[in-house]
């Protein structure tokens, strides 16, 4: 069965020539919604489709596109709330040291001192870097900044992110 992944939501269409409005959850849009690039629509009750990348724009905070053979809003207006989806076997080798979220969510992380921590369960993009959120058992969670000073290593073969937690950053009092 294909594994895939979330690239981004049609939330309207745009104009009366074919586009719609996506609220993208991908990193690379320019890669995802390039001319040609084939994605798969997914929407309740309904049997997944795919559809060919015709053209792309940025507009405000949607990624504007248009799908091959589909001319007007008539062709359109049916996907709203739909979810575009990249199958995984799609996935394009990303640098040295980058990482897909759903590489990182789940890993156990390790401190310095060989103690566990808890588990990657989400990440959030506040701005300058991504944080992790790291889930505790019994305790609150632990955001980890995700830095070289703090990152030591990722480990995705056995699952481990090693961090140096630097003094303040975790408050055990509560």
């Amino acid at each position: 069965m294909t594994e895939y992944l979330n690239v981004g939501k049609i939330v309207n269409t745009q104009g009366l020539k074919g586009e719609v409005r996506v609220i993208s959850q991908t990193d690379f849009p320019e890669l995802r919604y390039k001319k040609g690039t084939v994605l798969t629509l997914f929407q309740e009750k309904k049997e997944p489709i795919e559809l060919t990348i015709k053209t792309h724009r940025k507009h405000k905070n949607f990624d504007i596109v248009t799908f091959e053979n589909h001319v007007s809003i008539n062709d359109v207006e049916k996907y709203r709330d739909g979810i575009l989806k990249v199958s995984k076997e799609k996935l394009t080798e990303l640098p040295e040291n980058e990482f897909y979220y759903h590489q990182i969510i789940g890993l156990t992380v390790i401190d310095e001192k060989d103690k566990e921590l808890g588990k990657i369960k989400e990440i959030l993009s506040p701005g300058a870097n991504d944080v992790w959120v790291v889930q505790r058992p019994k305790k609150k969670d632990v955001l980890i900044p995700y830095i070289e000073s703090v990152v030591k290593s990722i480990d995705l073969e056995n699952n481990v992110v090693h961090v140096e937690i630097p003094e303040g950053l975790i408050d055990d009092e509560d």
